[in-house]
């Protein structure tokens, strides 16, 4: 199975920089939703229609470093349900939180929205810049 590199200082700082914006007052993660009934009669299952930051936020996940090849899709969830894990989380494991985060769409559409709505992104890119800031000389911040 191929193993991914950890995440360098550089790829963490990308990441975090996106917490503000997906966060901030008033952004909603799905423009518009797709689907339905359609002109011709035919009837297809509704899909979202995600605002260009949310896709590229899934894209640089999509990267080398945040990519868990080995992960277990139920064990990452619960993991990422458990908000005191979250708040000491490894660098790995945050991988593998991401990696279902990620992953997740293809499986569920709007499984990328409820990541951002239900605050998961939020705490693992909180955790990520408590990790930062571990690993930064002083004075770097």
């Amino acid at each position: 199975m191929k193993k991914s590199r950890p995440p360098t200082l550089q790829e963490i700082e990308a990441l975090t920089a996106f917490l503000p914006r997906l966060y901030a007052e008033g952004f909603s993660p799905v423009i518009s939703w797709g689907g339905g009934k359609q002109k011709d009669g035919s009837f297809s299952l509704p899909y979202p229609h995600y605002h260009s930051l949310v896709e590229e936020f899934f894209r640089t996940i999509a990267g080398e470093g945040w990519i868990d090849y080995e992960y277990n899709p139920e064990q990452a969830y619960q993991m990422l349900r458990d908000e005191n894990l979250i708040k000491t989380a490894s660098l790995p494991q945050i991988k593998t939180m991401l990696t279902f985060c990620l992953r997740g769409e293809r499986f569920s559409d709007g499984h990328w929205a409820q990541m951002i709505e239900e605050g998961y992104i939020r705490r693992l890119l909180e955790r990520l810049n408590e990790i930062k800031s571990e690993q930064l000389p002083p004075g770097r911040m």
